[in-house]
Formats: C-alpha cells, sequence, structure tokens
C-alpha cells in the first residue's frame, strides 16, 4: 500500500512556488518516474524519514558520499568540533593539507592537489588546467558520462541531462562545445578515430573510469589501458573523474582497482563525508601550473571549507583504518543484494540485466548487456518507473532514474538486503499482475 505523503506534497506545492520545479537538483523531482518526492528531515544509518514519517532504506546515499551511512557519529562528532572554531575563514587551515595528505596516499602517483566545492567545479577546473599545459583545445569525452554542468562538458552527458531525455542544455552556445568530441564509451576504435581526425590538437580525454551517470557501465577488458596508451603515445592528457568512484569501489578508487593511473583525476562526494566539495589532482609538472604558482587560474571562497575538511577527514581517516574489512563486505553485500533482486525479477517474468562494481549497481529494464549509452538508453523507463514505485511503497529508497547508479554504505545490514529483496518481490509481482 502506498504510503501516505500528504505533508511532503504539501511542502513540494510550497517549494514549487519559490523554486524552479521546487528542487535545487532535477532528478529530485521525479520527473522520469512521475509521483510525489518524498521531502527528508532525518537520516540515520542505512535509512532515512521523510516529512509524512515513513522510514525507507537508502540506497541513494546523497548520490554516493554517504558510504558510512547517514549522521555516523565520527563525522557528526568532526564537524561540530570544526564548526565551533568557526564556519569559513578565507585563509588556509591546518585540515587542509591533513586532507590533501590522505588523498595522496590513496593515489600515490598525484603528488600534488587542489580542494574546491564541487565537482562540476573539479571537472571544469582540470580541463582548463590539461589545456595551459597542453597548449590544445580539443576535448575528449565519452557519451553517457556526467561530468557536472560546464557547458563544454554538457555534450551527450548522463545523469539528470539523460534522466530528463534531453541531448544537452539550453544556453550553451554552439561555439563553447565546437572543441568538445563526444565518444561512445567502450569503443576503443572510435578512439583511435578521433585521435587521427585531430592530431596533435586533442589537450585531453576525461572519462568515468566506471560509468555511473547512466547507471553502473564497467570498462571492458583493456579499454582503460587503451586509454592510457592512446593518451601518452599522442601527449594528451587522461583525466579519470573520480568524483564517484573515488574512495568508493576501492580506497585508491578505480585506479586502485584497475592498476591504472591518470595523468589528473578529480574527486567529490566521499571525500567531503557528505559536505561540499570537490579536487583535481596530479602531478607536480601539471599541478604547478595552478595560480598562484602558474598562469593558469581558479580560485573559490569557500574551497578547503574547514567544515567540509573536517568530515572528509574523519570519513578517509576511517576507511583507511578499516578497508581490509570494509570493502570486501560492501563488494559481498552489493553482490548478494543485485543478484537477489535480479532473481526475483526473473521469477516474475520480467527481464533486466544489472551492472555492479563494488557497492555502486543498477538494474536495467532491457535483456542487456549495458556496455555504453546506446545499449542503456534501450531499457523501459516506464517499467523501471513502476518498480520504482513499488519499490518506495514496500520502504525502499532507490534513485528516481534508470540512469543513475545505486549505492551501498558500510551501514547496511544482513537484514536491510533481505528486505530489499523481499520489497523487490512484491515489486515485481505488482507490476506483471
Amino acid at each position: 500500500m502506498p504510503f501516505d505523503l500528504s505533508k511532503s506534497r504539501a511542502l513540494q506545492q510550497r517549494a514549487e512556488r519559490v523554486i524552479p520545479g521546487g528542487v535545487d537538483s532535477p532528478a529530485r523531482a521525479f520527473k522520469s518516474v512521475g509521483g510525489d518526492p518524498p521531502i527528508i528531515v532525518r537520516g540515520s544509518g542505512a535509512r532515512m524519514w521523510d516529512a509524512d514519517g515513513n522510514e525507507y532504506i537508502d540506497y541513494v546515499g546523497s548520490w554516493g558520499p554517504l558510504i558510512l551511512g547517514h549522521a555516523p557519529s565520527k563525522v557528526i562528532e568532526a564537524i561540530m568540533d570544526a564548526a565551533c572554531n568557526g564556519t569559513s575563514f578565507g585563509a588556509s587551515t591546518p585540515a587542509e593539507a591533513d586532507l590533501a595528505e590522505i588523498v595522496l596516499s590513496a593515489f600515490p602517483h598525484m603528488q600534488k592537489v587542489r580542494f574546491v566545492n564541487s565537482g562540476t567545479e573539479a571537472t571544469m577546473s582540470a580541463i582548463r588546467l590539461a589545456r595551459a599545459y597542453t597548449k590544445r583545445k580539443y576535448i575528449v569525452k565519452f557519451e553517457g558520462c556526467y561530468h557536472g554542468h560546464a557547458d563544454a562538458l554538457l555534450v551527450k552527458a548522463g545523469s539528470g541531462v539523460a534522466t530528463l531525455g534531453i541531448p544537452g542544455s539550453a544556453g550553451v552556445p554552439d561555439e563553447f562545445v565546437q572543441f568538445t568530441i563526444a565518444l561512445p564509451f567502450n569503443d576503443a576504435e572510435a578512439v583511435e578515430l578521433a585521435f587521427k581526425k585531430f592530431k596533435h590538437q586533442i589537450a585531453c580525454m576525461i572519462v568515468e573510469p566506471v560509468v555511473g551517470n547512466m547507471g553502473c557501465v564497467s570498462p571492458a577488458k583493456g579499454y582503460l589501458e587503451h586509454l592510457r596508451k592512446v593518451t601518452e603515445r599522442e601527449k594528451s592528457v587522461l583525466i579519470f573523474d573520480e568524483v564517484m568512484t573515488g574512495f568508493r569501489v576501492a580506497f585508491g578508487g578505480a585506479q586502485e582497482l584497475f592498476g591504472i593511473h591518470s595523468d589528473l583525476t578529480t574527486l567529490g562526494k566521499i571525500i567531503g563525508g557528505g559536505l561540499p566539495v570537490g579536487a583535481y589532482g596530479g602531478r607536480s609538472e601539471i599541478m604547478n601550473l595552478v595560480s598562484p604558482l602558474g598562469p593558469m587560474y581558479q580560485a573559490g571562497t569557500l574551497s578547503g571549507n574547514p567544515l567540509a575538511m573536517a568530515a572528509g577527514l574523519a570519513t578517509l581517516r576511517y576507511l583507511r583504518e578499516q578497508k581490509n574489512e570494509i570493502y570486501p563486505r560492501l563488494d559481498k553485500l552489493s553482490n548478494e543484494l543485485i543478484v537477489g533482486v535480479a532473481a526475483a525479477a526473473k521469477d516474475a517474468g520480467i527481464s533486466i540485466c544489472h551492472n555492479r562494481v563494488g557497492s555502486m549497481f543498477t538494474w536495467f529494464f532491457t535483456r542487456g548487456p549495458v556496455t555504453d549509452w546506446a545499449s542503456a538508453s534501450k531499457s523501459d523507463t516506464k517499467a523501471f518507473g513502476r518498480f520504482f514505485h513499488g519499490m518506495l511503497d514496500n520502504g525502499v529508497y532507490l534513485p528516481p532514474s534508470q540512469f543513475e547508479a545505486a549505492f551501498l554504505s558500510t551501514a547496511h545490514s544482513e537484514q536491510d538486503i533481505q528486505q530489499t529483496i523481499a520489497a523487490a518481490k512484491q515489486a515485481f509481482a505488482v507490476a506483471h499482475a
């Protein structure tokens, strides 16, 4: 039986009078799945509660940052301690170097890192830096990969752009994207052809090493190695966008998991412990071009904010101390969950496929396999919408889009997994009726 959402509905309608669509980020509006979005008022561990008092097992986790679950005591205590000393100074604090050192320890090829306020800022800055370093104009990105809402990166992007079914964004002049080359993910030949056509003109290639913004899509065997080989050969900068995968699929991100390093790396989400943060880093030769050392300008009033640094430090320190237990457990529970839900779909006669890397995963409502945007886009989004609401009605909160990855946290228990699989059985039974 659907939850009562009358208070949430009233709050949403109030927000719509003063905020575009009533939301500050598009996917929250439930446009692709329909219905009323619950207005969340509290989270604890693996669960959230809405304004109507309904309880949910949460697999969004603030879209990835909450690897320790909601309101973990170590993180909350660190934030409160930092806040007691002041929320922002516009000056440097010791915590910035503390967090930088632990980030660099996880990504040993990275010699310097600069903190910013969001993943969008991180990717935008990394690309500007790559252009400054190579003195070239063109950039390569991949269809279905989302790197924030900077103008040049909204070409055939994933995430909310894919969710809303729009090709890019209004307000982006053609002149701003004329140097952006969008290629199909997992297609090595397309990469070779692009570098042949634009020889000695491509400044950088930016890619999610594990895509999370057209749903979870893993790289084909040897694909990341090929990207590394081509960019080295062509003297282009390889940027791994690990905003989502950094400290998620392994402590050292996808680069640890696959044993490949990039020239520049962008980070976010987990490194802020749930507070707004982003970062970009690489070897000193490149990073020393960043102002005030070099001519590439980038700045931010709230960059390195002490609250975000404190939350990030508490999170990363815990992950580092417990990584030998945390990551295998996340992998085991995530596999149990995704296989269990897939089995429930099969029993109900519903065709789905699933992708998973570590604790990020997606059920696609298509026969699959899903290896790129072309195959992901064949998903039955209406069927996903019915499944989503079936799960929501049974107290399970999934990303409200077929094209967004879901996440597990250390706070999820075996009982949560079994409850979620049971909810899926009910959701599929209703959908098939």
